[in-house]
């Protein structure tokens, strides 16, 4: 830490949200260790006594092109979070939140505004190769002329162990719509597809590694009888009762993602959401006219859309078959359904089903009620963290989680603006002990509002038009070239690995050790539910992994 009567900086840790308008929260944080293959983070906020423009950051270290930094930015809250919150929050009023990190400006500058702490966000990216042991890191803050503001130390301690590959399936709902509209470019034009595959690179570089495949325009966050734009990556031709299918946009799009390490493909949903009543949107070419076939008036049972399945679905196979991805396919039915739609729901189940062939492809949905595994009617129960307990009780294997805007009250994890960043971190540890095997959230890239009325400005909109809490709909924002990443995705990539980390130590220890030494000293087990609040648990668990981890390599006997 540095301060002068003009400029101060502190060294933070990741977990810690600088805001403009109040004093620092934590003490300075200056030494941590990380892993070979692991990107670590940290903060330095800074705060000059009046306006100062164009404030030079850079760094200085052995490791090089390794270390990055950014500028955490503003972006603005109106609903903060609904009337029945829990304590395990950082505020609730309505403002301006840290969230996107920007790129420095021209020539790796920041702006200080008068008396108000801001930060720059620090990420090491560490290579197989990097070299183990401890790394000095400066960054510095100078005046345009060159004269030195202020500086911070960082000390980052590389153990010379790799963390795994990463186990758990991981899927962020990437919405091609979304871009097409905030880029104003024409749906499956060129351009739409680069604004695509940029995407995807970003997705994939942050642990995603299932990406949701529009084989028809997905049926998601509608008002009834309204429709998304058509994003229908299958060509579709109808003479009559016939149909012919064109796999042409599919086989591109599965290309794209596969150049950018992405192997696994979940499929839209066959069927509307909340209740499998419907078909999605589906557009054809009937006697050389496109035309809409079906959609909301469709019922999913009836003769026509079962005829249309019938058909679709053999040649799909067909398509998973040359394309070498009997493993890598997933299916979707309907999202979020509920009791009252258990009959629709097996009606849609056993019809797609009969239709695979005699493969056994992954059925995954996002769901509550424990009846809908107990029947069998989903191979992979995707489940509210909320109601996750009783699914754990009920040993559902393989067991996937998800949360959403509704998991707020009893401090399970989210990622809200307004919610401290441990709470978005702590679902690493959860889904280790749970042994956890997918990961679901809806909101990679949705800018629109609820219902998908409107588009929104994400720099300006940020609960989906007074919808959901701020942080819900969205981890990226659009910039000119690209995703501008948030720092809630940066402390998601940490929860990912703290899974890895953790599944490294097991690999020496077990399973039964790793998670006796996690909670050790905890007066109660780790549950979706029951944790350590706050940053500082989170952050000595994995100094205590690392060292776990260093001295099994060393053969030592603290493990």
């Amino acid at each position: 830490m540095t301060q002068s009567a003009k400029f101060e900086t502190r060294c933070l840790h990741s977990l810690t949200k600088v805001f403009a308008d109040e004093e620092l929260r934590d003490y300075p944080f200056t030494e941590g260790s990380a892993l070979l293959g692991e990107t670590y983070s940290f903060q330095v906020a800074y705060r000059a006594a009046y306006l100062m423009k164009n404030i030079r950051v850079t760094a200085e270290s052995d490791l090089g092109e390794a270390v990055s930094i950014r500028s955490v930015g503003l972006a603005p809250s109106e609903l903060t979070n609904y009337n029945d919150y829990d304590d395990y929050l950082l505020r609730t009023t309505p403002g301006l939140y840290p969230d996107p990190l920007y790129p420095l400006y021209e020539n790796d500058t920041v702006h200080a505004l008068t008396e108000q702490w801001r930060s720059v966000w620090v990420s090491v990216k560490l290579a197989a190769d990097t070299a183990p042991g401890v790394h000095p890191i400066v960054i510095r803050f100078t005046e345009e002329s060159g004269t030195l503001l202020g500086e911070a130390k960082f000390q980052l301690d590389v153990i010379g162990a790799e963390l795994p590959e990463q186990k758990l399936l991981h899927t962020e709902w990437f919405y091609l719509d979304c871009l097409a509209t905030q880029y104003g470019v024409e749906i499956f034009s060129e351009e739409h597809w680069r604004i695509a595959e940029t995407y995807v690179a970003h997705y994939a570089e942050y642990g995603m590694n299932l990406i949701l495949t529009p084989l028809f325009s997905p049926p998601l966050e509608l008002d009834y009888g309204k429709y998304r734009p058509t994003v229908q990556l299958v060509g579709v031709e109808r003479a009559g009762d016939r149909y012919a299918f064109d796999f042409s946009r599919l086989t591109r799009w599965v290309g794209l993602c596969r150049r950018n390490g992405i192997e696994r493909f979940e499929f839209s949903h066959l069927f509307t959401q909340w209740g499998a009543r419907h078909a999605p949107k589906i557009i054809a070419v009937e006697n050389g006219e496109e035309k809409q076939i079906f959609g909301w008036e469709t019922d999913a049972a009836g003769d026509e859309y079962r005829s249309f399945l019938t058909q679709f679905m053999p040649e799909l196979m067909r398509f998973i078959q040359q394309h070498g991805l009997e493993q890598s396919c997933f299916f979707h039915l309907s999202d979020e359904p509920t009791l009252h739609d258990l009959e629709s729901y097996t009606n849609a189940s056993t019809l797609i089903r009969s239709l695979f062939e005699g493969n056994e492809f992954p059925i995954i949905d996002a769901l509550s009620e424990f009846e809908f595994y107990e029947k069998g009617l989903l191979t992979h129960p995707v489940v509210s963290i909320e109601h996750i307990h009783h699914y754990i009780a009920g040993k559902a294997d393989p067991l996937w989680a998800y949360y959403c805007c509704c998991e707020y009250k009893h401090g399970e994890s989210n990622r809200f603006f307004n919610m401290p960043s441990a709470r978005n971190r702590i679902i690493g540890v959860q889904m280790y002990k749970y042994d956890i095997q997918g990961f679901l959230h809806w909101g990679y890239n949705h800018w629109y509002s609820q219902r998908s009325r409107r588009a929104i400005d994400p720099f300006t909109v940020t609960d989906a038009d007074h919808a959901f809490p701020s942080g819900d709909a969205f981890l990226v924002y659009p910039g000119e070239s690209g995703p501008i990443t948030s720092l809630r995705l940066e402390v998601l990539r940490e929860a990912l690995q703290d899974i890895r980390a953790l599944q490294l130590l097991e690999s020496f220890i077990g399973k039964e050790a790793t998670v006796a030494l996690l909670e050790e000293g905890l007066e109660e087990p780790i549950t979706f539910r029951q944790y350590e609040k706050g940053s500082g648990w989170l952050l000595s668990m994995r100094e205590r992994v690392n060292r776990w981890i260093h001295a099994c390599l060393q053969g030592e006997k603290v493990c």
